[in-house]
């Protein structure tokens, strides 16, 4: 059974908190399965979003959710990264956003393989 994405949201920005980054909601979904987009900015001009990974990526033991890169290439832009996320709002209204500020790019979340 997957856990909510309200409470996996909440538990994300108190991980990404108490490790020392910024984390904010952004955009509040549908509480029991909205899926999950994170931004991540470095604070130096380079962003990246994550979105739910592929389907198809069967998550490790243990692991709720596993997330990927929804764009090409490492870094964007953080007005690239902002028309990205309205992008995947106008596909799907009901999606959180997280914020993640850490200049040591760290994204508190399981990223696919």
């Amino acid at each position: 059974m997957r856990l909510r994405s309200d409470i996996f949201v909440s538990a994300l920005i108190r991980r990404a908190e108490t490790q020392g980054a910024v984390a904010m909601l952004r955009r509040r979904g549908a509480a029991e399965a909205g899926a999950i987009f994170v931004k991540l900015d470095r604070l130096d001009g380079r962003a990246a979003v994550y979105g739910p990974a592929p389907q198809s990526e069967e998550p490790p033991e243990g692991v709720d959710r596993l997330f990927a890169k929804v764009h090409a290439g490492d870094w964007l832009d953080p007005a690239e990264a902002e028309q990205r996320l309205k992008r995947e709002i106008m596909f799907d209204p009901d999606l959180w956003i997280v914020e993640i500020e850490d200049r040591e790019g760290r994204i508190f979340v399981d990223l696919a393989a």
